[in-house]
């Protein structure tokens, strides 16, 4: 079994930062992907950001350049810089976690994220 543990959300002002963290852990045997969901209240989930093992990147059009996804290979984390905050961030993100031969997905609890106007 694969945990995530996801930390580093809260309230923020419109146009601050913040900065979210997933540490994994377990029996993991090859990371495929790790990326970064979120959801807000009444709306589906939505992928924010996606890092590859090779380090590809990719981002929703609503983030792009002013999010930033990054991996500690080492420590098996990934982290969601966010700046420039808007109200529309406002979500529960969540931290998925893709893994060995028959890429199964987990996924961390949640945090939340909250942007003031």
């Amino acid at each position: 079994q694969v945990q995530l543990v996801e930390s580093g959300g809260g309230l923020v002002q419109a146009g601050g930062s913040l900065r979210l963290s997933c540490a994994a852990s377990g029996s993991i045997f090859r990371i495929n992907t790790m990326a970064w969901y979120r959801q807000a209240p009444g709306k589906q989930r939505e992928l924010v950001a996606t890092i590859r093992a090779s380090g590809k990147t990719n981002y929703a059009d609503s983030v792009k350049g002013r999010f930033t996804i990054s991996r500690d290979n080492a420590k098996n984390t990934v982290y969601l810089q966010m700046n420039s905050l808007k109200p529309e961030d406002t979500a529960v993100y969540y931290c998925n976690l893709n893994e060995g031969v028959y890429y199964r997905d987990y996924w961390g609890q949640g945090t939340q994220v909250t942007v003031s106007s």
